[in-house]
């Protein structure tokens, strides 16, 4: 087994198993109570943690986990606004982003 991810928050946790889960790699989720000793405990021992059944499944789900993601290159709108990929519509003026952008 292999800890890939861990996190204080649970909800974080739980929808990265269910990434690697949909990509056919098993995952289970560790210290999912351990929250509630906080205080008693190192806060840093007290965070839900994913492990990774099988630890050949590494390589592939720091892929699925990490990466970078981007619709497209950064567009300049009509406007004159400089918008990032991951907006379709500019914040300014409200033109959505045209297709060759």
């Amino acid at each position: 087994m292999k800890r890939v991810f861990s996190s204080f928050n649970l909800a974080a946790v739980h929808h990265a198993r269910n990434l690697l889960q949909s990509a056919g790699i098993r995952a289970v989720v560790k210290n999912e109570y351990l929250s509630s000793a906080m205080g008693d405990l190192p806060p840093a021992e007290c965070q839900a943690e994913l492990w990774l059944l099988d630890a050949s499944d590494l390589y592939r789900a720091e892929e699925i986990l990490f990466r970078k993601e981007t619709t497209g290159p950064e567009w300049t709108c009509a406007c004159g606004e400089a918008l990032g990929a991951q907006f379709t519509q500019c914040w300014r003026c409200g033109a959505y982003r045209a297709a060759s952008a």
